[in-house]
Parts: structure tokens; C-alpha cells; sequence
């Protein structure tokens, strides 16, 4: 199985992911600290370092499947091609796919979760508050994905444990 994560910085995806990945047993592929490597690696900033990451996840989620584990990837996923991605690649593979939409319905609780948040993802910079603000407006509505791709979406504003309980159920569901 690949689950994709979707979901605005801050919201708790990858903490979640990481839950999900240690109850079940499944590898968990992430963008962010993909992203801060190639950084890292000295390719200018300036460059489509986020597209590159994904197509990195994308081939280590591809690399898991391989193997006939499940894989979780942990993005943003804001835009439709983004999530395309994934269906595409759990088609190549025969594998189903299931997509986790976290959400943190309270601004103020998710604006002070993305400013007190330490990754150590240098020199991957953390978005600010304003930059969050402003992705809303690139952010695609899932209207016209495919039907048969299975959603959940999960508020944070519950406790972490409750929100990884729905998601595991819905995953085995």
C-alpha cells in the first residue's frame, strides 16, 4: 500500500506519518528532509529543488514498494499533480493507494506549531507564517481526482493519538 500525506506545513502530517509508520510497520519517505539534502548538496536554492525532492520520494517510495513493503510519503501535496504522482506510481506497482489530508482547523494553534517547530532540516529554511498564508492560495481543491482514490481527512486540533487511531483504521479499512 503507499499512503500520501497532504497537507499545509505545520499541521502535524509528519508526525502522524511517523505513527502511522512505526504501528504498521511501514517505511516513511519524507520531501522535507530530501529537499534540505540536495540543498546541502550545493545546488542553488534558486533551482526547483522542491520538484527534485518529490521525484527523489518518488523513486525511494518506488524503491520500497519493490520490495512488497508499504510506504508512507510525507508532503504537502498542494496541487493536483503532486497527488497524481502517487496514484500513478501505486498503479505501476498494483498497489492501492490511500491519501491522509491533515488539517488544523485553528489558525492560531497552527500558526504557533509551525513557529516553535525545530527540524534541523538546514539550510532548508522553515516557512513563515505569512508564506503558509499565502500557499492557500495555490492550494487545489481534490474536486475532479479520481473517485476510486480513498481520502480521509484529519483535523489536529484532537490529540495526536486519536487522529493516528482514525488514520490506521482507515488505512486497514
Amino acid at each position: 500500500m503507499l499512503i500520501a500525506m497532504a497537507g499545509l506545513p505545520g499541521v502535524g502530517k509528519s508526525a502522524i506519518a511517523d505513527a502511522i509508520g512505526e504501528r504498521l510497520g511501514l517505511a516513511v519517505v519524507s520531501v522535507d528532509p530530501i529537499e534540505s539534502a540536495i540543498l546541502q548538496a550545493g545546488i542553488d536554492g534558486d533551482q526547483p529543488t522542491g520538484l527534485a525532492a518529490y521525484l527523489v520520494a518518488e523513486t525511494l517510495a518506488d524503491a520500497v514498494l519493490q520490495t512488497g513493503r508499504g510506504v508512507i510519503v510525507d508532503a504537502v501535496n498542494a496541487v493536483a499533480p503532486a497527488r497524481e504522482q502517487w496514484v500513478r506510481l501505486a498503479a505501476r506497482r498494483d498497489v492501492a493507494v490511500r491519501f491522509i489530508a491533515v488539517e488544523c482547523s485553528d489558525p492560531e494553534v497552527h500558526r504557533a506549531r509551525l513557529e516553535s517547530r525545530e527540524r534541523d532540516l538546514a539550510p532548508l529554511e522553515e516557512p513563515t507564517w505569512h508564506a503558509v498564508e499565502r500557499s492557500l492560495d495555490e492550494w487545489e481543491d481534490w474536486a475532479g481526482e479520481s473517485a476510486d482514490v480513498r481520502r480521509l481527512t484529519i483535523d489536529t486540533l484532537r490529540p495526536l493519538e486519536e487522529c493516528v487511531a482514525e488514520a490506521v483504521e482507515f488505512v486497514r479499512g
